[in-house]
């Protein structure tokens, strides 16, 4: 190196060292934009909080902080949490690190139904989080029962968590449009919005039926905000589930998974869609990365278990992941409601698509009418239990998503046809004679208008049906 005895030389070091000593000052502010492999990533800042959807997360000392694309934020490197607001004791606000995939425990709220709270699940301040961790902080209602059930308002909530919030804690920065990785994934696999093949989705003229409680037509900033927040999907029956805007019931999560992924195929713009397409997808990646952890699944059970299967499938269409676009190649024993309780047989009405029962077709030892059922003739039946829940609240909710898949053209990902073809019955069979003939044998009584087959449960889904079941586009 030459001496420093020129003033074109020693003036050039002199701003070197200027530019320096501000890049330095600028990473410390946070405010430079960290690079990944040639990649913008997202805006760090320095904070020694964080607040997310009335959570507040304070660090021993500040701790850079990002955002993904969902809102949802995320820091970099190890932290200490030193407090939580809403505060958490006395079984309330619980917060659960690293998530566990046991169907039947839950460390948010001791009120959780059929003892399924299990204290040791929730950590205690302060919380330690390193690279890979992931955060949920729970906020409880006041009394179980106070929120109206979600897309079923008639009905009371029995979750006792309001809500959720999700901190993630990452190695390193990532993209701005990077989606959170799901809250069981401990490899954290990371997918991008810019990835999203936008250009799959059709654009098809919308309909405009609404809710079955609310007769206004559906809105797309409505379904977007709906699946903003995380939807939590690890214990059954939907006992944790945060109830202020995720349903506690798997005919419900069928019913809005139907409705959210039909309204992404219609005509709104790219802009008008995008909120919804990455809220969407981000619960797709959720699920996936419950399965990928090594989750059961959602089984049949009655109502519950519907909903699951199509998020999934579709986010890995959008992303083009061929795992996750067919579930059950990658891991074959993960169980999905609809494909249980789906199967090809010889009804008793002449169906070849049949209800395989409120369990699937193998039903459930000491369980009286729990397996298939619709091969015999109703003088037949065990018990009434599988019609009960074929008509109230599993096929009435399948229809939107098995009109979706059929829109995308995805059935053979979906791999079970069954279900499909089960579908098509329920919404073209005229059930009268049937009706008349399991009352004049067993006396049980399903001619009142919610029971009946030809209808899905929301008006949008029955246009959406009428108009392109039978006129689908050109793939």
């Amino acid at each position: 190196m030459k001496a420093l005895d020129g003033i074109g030389t020693y003036s050039s070091m002199k701003k070197f060292i200027v530019i320096l000593l501000l890049v330095v000052v600028l990473i410390g502010t946070g405010i430079v934009r960290a690079t990944e492999r040639g990649i913008r990533t997202a805006s760090l800042e320095y904070r020694d909080h964080v607040v997310q959807d009335g959570v507040t997360w304070k660090f021993r000392e500040k701790v850079p902080v990002g955002r993904f694309v969902n809102s949802d934020f995320y820091i970099v490197g190890r932290a200490i949490i030193v407090s939580i607001t809403p505060a958490p004791g006395n079984g309330r606000n619980g917060n659960v690190l690293n998530l566990s995939q046991d169907p039947f425990r839950s460390g948010f709220d001791d009120r959780v139904s059929d003892n399924s709270y299990e204290p040791g699940l929730s950590v205690r301040l302060p919380i330690e989080m390193a690279p890979g961790d992931v955060l949920i902080s729970s906020i409880s209602v006041n009394a179980v029962g106070e929120l109206p059930a979600p897309l079923r308002p008639i009905d009371k909530s029995r979750s006792p968590v309001r809500s959720v919030s999700i901190l993630t804690c990452l190695a390193e920065p990532v993209p701005q449009d990077a989606f959170r990785p799901s809250y069981c994934d401990r490899e954290q696999k990371i997918y991008l919005a810019r990835n999203l093949r936008r250009d799959l989705l059709p654009r098809l003229p919308r309909v405009n039926g609404g809710l079955d409680h609310d007769s206004r037509p559906v809105s797309i900033e409505d379904w977007a905000d709906r699946f903003r927040r995380p939807w939590i999907d690890t214990c059954f029956f939907g006992f944790d589930a945060p109830i202020e805007y995720m349903p506690h019931y798997g005919r419900e999560v069928g019913r809005a998974v139907g409705i959210a992924s039909l309204m992404l195929m219609l005509d709104y713009s790219a802009a008008e869609k995008e909120k919804l397409l990455v809220n969407f997808v981000q619960y797709g990646i959720d699920l996936w990365g419950i399965v990928r952890a090594g989750y059961r699944g959602w089984p049949g059970h009655g109502g519950h278990g519907s909903g699951r299967k199509w998020p999934i499938i579709f986010a890995g269409i959008m992303l083009n992941d061929p795992g996750m676009q067919s579930p059950n190649k990658k891991y074959p024993s993960v169980m999905f409601g609809e494909d249980m309780q789906t199967m090809y047989g010889y009804g008793w009405t002449g169906a070849k698509a049949l209800y395989a029962g409120h369990v699937g077709k193998g039903g459930r030892e000491g369980k009286v009418g729990w397996g298939a059922y619709e091969h015999l003739h109703p003088s037949q039946w065990p018990s009434n239990i599988g019609e009960n829940y074929r008509r109230c609240c599993t096929s009435i909710a399948w229809v939107g998503q098995a009109l979706a898949v059929r829109i995308m053209n995805a059935q053979k990902l979906w791999n079970h046809d069954a279900f499909f073809d089960y579908v098509d019955r329920w919404m073209t069979e005229d059930d009268t004679k049937a009706i008349e003939e399991i009352k004049r044998t067993r006396g049980w009584d399903y001619s009142a208008k919610w029971a009946r087959q030809r209808q899905a449960w929301d008006p949008f889904v029955n246009e959406m049906w009428a108009k392109y079941r039978n006129a689908l586009p050109a793939q």
